[in-house]
């Protein structure tokens, strides 16, 4: 889908106002935002996406904030905005959240924040479960295998960075597939609480879940049973060593 841009001026006004300070602001919110958006140098949204809000297209909708594809400079980014009714009071503890992500080279690049707005890299790409539908051909298995161990690599290194995403119990919302694959979303990061990126992760993807489902029908994978010994292994103690054996119980060791 391809939408004009609109200029971040326009945004004050129905019914992009609704997106801007959903589900619902006042005049004077609305113009607050408004000031923000400017001082980031943002200049103007284009209203695309798979989620609907009020008849209008986004990126994607969360408990804390509404993503939109904007523009800053000459290029395309993705800017969350902090929803209304959202129990968080601003944004730069994400940002300094994914910051730390980053510095792993995980994650969408942090750009800029303000109180209401985290301005990002945006991710072009299929969501996880989109891009395991779509496989086709004798190259997909290899493919589905180099895809799932880079996630669960990048999951052993937030783990051994002790940042715990907090969502990858429901992974199938938190990696986009495009060149790489990447996880997104740390609006519920936390380096206060134990990690469990990779067991969250690992189960996500292989026991119970619709992906989980998919993927069977793609790769052989063991059994939860079979699961269960190498996944508490790791969980005690999240060595390299232990992941690895993760790794070879899901038939994910060889490129």
């Amino acid at each position: 889908m391809n939408s004009s841009l609109v200029p971040t001026s326009k945004l004050v006004k129905e019914p992009y106002s609704l997106i801007l300070g959903y589900p619902k602001a006042t005049k004077s919110e609305i113009t607050k935002r408004l000031t923000e958006l400017k001082k980031l140098g943002i200049t103007g949204v284009m209203f695309e996406g798979e989620t609907i809000l009020n008849n209008i297209h986004v990126l994607g909708k969360g408990y804390v904030g509404v993503v939109v594809l904007s523009r800053l400079g000459k290029k395309n980014v993705a800017l969350k905005i902090r929803r209304i009714d959202s129990s968080r009071q601003e944004m730069q503890s994400e940002a300094k959240l994914l910051e730390i992500a980053n510095m792993a080279n995980i994650g969408p690049k942090m750009i800029d924040s303000s109180r209401n707005f985290l301005v990002m890299e945006y991710v072009e790409g299929k969501k996880i479960t989109d891009w395991v539908q779509d496989l086709k051909g004798r190259g997909r298995a290899a493919a589905l295998r180099s895809v799932v161990r880079q996630v669960l690599e990048d999951c052993h290194t937030l783990d051994k960075i002790h940042l715990d995403h907090g969502e990858l119990s429901y992974i199938h919302k938190h990696v986009i597939v495009g060149k790489l694959p990447c996880l997104i979303d740390f609006e519920s990061s936390s380096t206060n609480r134990r990690t469990s990126n990779v067991t969250s992760a690992t189960q996500s993807i292989f026991i119970g879940s619709v992906l989980s489902s998919m993927v069977k029908n793609i790769i052989k994978i063991p059994s939860k049973r079979k699961m269960i010994g190498p996944l508490k292994k790791y969980k005690h103690d999240q060595t390299r060593e232990n992941f690895d054996e993760i790794l070879k119980m899901l038939g994910l060791d060889k490129n």
